[in-house]
């Protein structure tokens, strides 16, 4: 049995992440938070969780000394692309920060332990040819893909200047339940769920419909995360993605299908990004190789079961209203 550290458990993809461990493996399953923890609601008594800054090197020394794992999946970090353009600063420190605390902790405590760090497609900026692989140069023209970019080097310098067993995951667009209302994806479902509620004018406002996009679904990412953990070559990069992309019109078109309420379409300004790259996918057979992973769960199951957790908490705010309401 493993001691497993997840950092930002309590976001997207780590609270999923923790799932999958919890489900599949004998694991000893520790998570780093920072704030909100609602995610793990349903798995919390089965986790030993640390509230830490990142930050911060002393607390980060103190709980990696905690945890003394033997596997690290570090997800922790400002994850949202468009927040990074307001405040590319803090996106800068959370993301680079937050990563060297964690491996000068290690190498400070003298552990070996696996560690997968999570950077993103972003670092590859716009594609010369798609899909993308490996080999791709790195030439981020976001904020957020330039700190993606700087945690992907600084994990090989440290594979090579410390001999940390470190891969580097880069994955493409997940989508899923829990996903903050700030993607694309729960953003649509929110208001179609509040417009069938009649909480909202039947009008949907979107961004750029025709950008296409890799999109796949959570569960199936954390489950290369844990592939790559266990079987990624340390010092590699791998694509972690579906091979193929979908238009943001497709995940509309599906949302708009799967409602019985008649909903119009208004451009939104505020949902458009100073750069936007129109088609971006990647080539996952360096994954598939060397893992044996393939997506399990298709784009529209994905999508509507985005739509249904979306029409659920709608209805139980609603609930929690009439209650607080009452004579």
């Amino acid at each position: 049995m493993a001691r497993v550290l997840i950092t930002g458990i309590g976001g997207f993809a780590g609270s999923h992440l923790a799932e999958y461990l919890l489900s599949t493996t004998e694991d000893e399953v520790w998570g780093i938070i920072h704030h909100s923890q609602w995610r793990l609601a349903e798995i919390e008594k089965k986790l030993h969780l640390l509230r830490v800054d990142l930050t911060d090197p002393i607390a980060t020394l103190e709980a990696i000394n905690i945890a003394r794992p033997d596997k690290v999946y570090h997800l922790a970090g400002q994850a949202d692309v468009g927040q990074a353009w307001t405040e590319p600063w803090r996106t800068y420190k959370l993301n680079l920060r937050t990563q060297l605390n964690i491996l000068e902790s290690i190498v400070a405590l003298k552990l070996q332990p696996a560690i997968l760090l999570v950077t993103s497609n972003l670092v590859y900026g716009q594609p010369r040819q798609l899909p993308l692989d490996e080999s791709a140069p790195l030439q981020p023209d976001t904020p957020y893909g330039v700190s993606k970019a700087a945690q992907d080097l600084m994990g090989r310098q440290y594979v090579i200047t410390n001999r940390l067993h470190i891969v580097r995951a880069r994955p493409f667009n997940h989508i899923g339940p829990r996903q903050a209302a700030s993607f694309v994806v729960p953003a649509f479902a929110e208001q179609v769920a509040r417009i069938e509620a009649g909480l909202q004018e039947p009008v949907i406002r979107v961004g750029n419909l025709s950008a296409r996009r890799d999109f796949s679904d959570v569960r199936d990412i954390v489950r290369a995360y844990y592939l790559l953990a266990e079987k990624g070559r340390p010092g590699e990069a791998y694509n972690v993605g579906s091979g193929h992309s979908h238009t943001i019109r497709e995940v509309l078109d599906i949302l708009l299908t799967n409602t019985p309420v008649p909903i119009r379409e208004e451009t939104d300004p505020q949902r458009l990004r100073p750069s936007d790259i129109p088609d971006l996918y990647g080539n996952n057979e360096k994954l598939h190789q060397e893992t044996g992973w393939r997506p399990q769960i298709s784009f529209q199951k994905s999508v509507l079961d985005v739509l249904a957790e979306w029409r659920e908490r709608v209805a139980s705010r609603q609930t929690s209203l009439e209650e607080k309401h009452e004579p």
